[in-house]
Order: C-alpha cells, then sequence, then structure tokens
C-alpha cells in the first residue's frame, strides 16, 4: 500500500476512546499526518508504509490520540439515523433488521392523534409495518414497539454503534474499540 492508498487513522480521545462509534471515528493519513506535525495529537500505532519528503521520513499512523480531551455531549441530537442506532436498525414493529435506507420512522400515537415528533413517540419502522399501521393507535391495530421509546445518552447510541463494525477494521485498532468486551475464558 502506498501513501495514497486507503489508510485511515482511528481517532481517540484523550481518554483513550474513540470519539464515536457509529461513524467510526477515522480520519484521512493526510490529517493525521498534519496533526502530527501541530502537535495535536499523539501516535499511538502505525502502519508498516512510510512516507517521505525530501526532509523526512515517518510511518502512516494507525491510531492515533487527540492531545485536549474533547467533552462528549450528553444528549445526542433527535435525528431520524439516531433514532434508528437507538433501535439498532430493526424495525420496532416485525423485529427484522434493516440497512438506514430501507427504514422509516413512525409515530406510535400518530400526529393526527397528538402524537409528538420526539424520542419518546418515535420508533424505526420497515415500511411494509408502517403502512399496516398507518395511522393507527398500537391498540387499534394490536401493533406494538417492541422496546418502549426512550431518549438515549451517547453511551448507548454508542454502545449500539459498536455492534455494527465498519466495512474496514485495520488489526491495530481492536484493542481500543472493543477494551470493555467480555474476554473469553479457557475454562
Amino acid at each position: 500500500m502506498n501513501a495514497g492508498s486507503f489508510a485511515p487513522a482511528l481517532v481517540l480521545n484523550a481518554d483513550f476512546r474513540p470519539l464515536n462509534y457509529f461513524p467510526l471515528s477515522l480520519w484521512s493519513w493526510q490529517d493525521s499526518i498534519k496533526a502530527v506535525c501541530l502537535n495535536r495529537v499523539t501516535i499511538i500505532s502505525e502502519y508498516d508504509q512510510k512516507i517521505s519528503s525530501p526532509s523526512m521520513e515517518m510511518s502512516l499512523p494507525s491510531v492515533i490520540a487527540l492531545k485536549e480531551y474533547v467533552p462528549q455531549k450528553r444528549n445526542p441530537a433527535f435525528t431520524r439515523f439516531n433514532v434508528f442506532l437507538r433501535d439498532r436498525f430493526s424495525c420496532q414493529y416485525c423485529g427484522t433488521g434493516f440497512s438506514a435506507a430501507d427504514l422509516t420512522f413512525d409515530h406510535v400515537v400518530p400526529r393526527s392523534k397528538g402524537g409528538r415528533t420526539n424520542w419518546t413517540n418515535v420508533v424505526a419502522a420497515c415500511g411494509s409495518c408502517n403502512l399496516r399501521k398507518g395511522n393507527l393507535l398500537p391498540s387499534q391495530c394490536n401493533m406494538h414497539p417492541l422496546s418502549k421509546p426512550a431518549a438515549p445518552n451517547v453511551w448507548q447510541l454508542q454502545e449500539n454503534g459498536r455492534a455494527f463494525p465498519p466495512n474496514y477494521l485495520h488489526k491495530s485498532w481492536r484493542d481500543y474499540l472493543y477494551w470493555d468486551s467480555e474476554l473469553q475464558s479457557d475454562e
């Protein structure tokens, strides 16, 4: 792999936790090198690939940590994507998993019946369940969400995001992405 190839760096906060799990906090090799040169990050792990200039040569960073801690928001934004992430990309009526592109969101109590567009009244739904439920209350159509909708915190969304790893995971990232996962025992 040359420097122009796919060689992103996993970005950790100053506490050595990823800034985000979903989407995973990755910087291009160019942004990583710039941050190293500006002394904003510490290199934790490197690729075998190197880049060079007339005056220097260095390995491409594979894991970097910010030198200054970036506080995480406590309350995630109410967005369509975060609703899907909270609901683990599963229809809350039939339980089937879908890609974000194949999900809709449903008002448990329809807006026409006074329902609000907020964390406690919106759930992820597949198109067929959403169409079947239509403008009815759950009790009218016997379709109740599998989980009671609630406002998640950032930690809950990050935990859910960890269940959906990206297409590319470099071996040097695993210790930082799954540091608090339960270890397998030989017993």
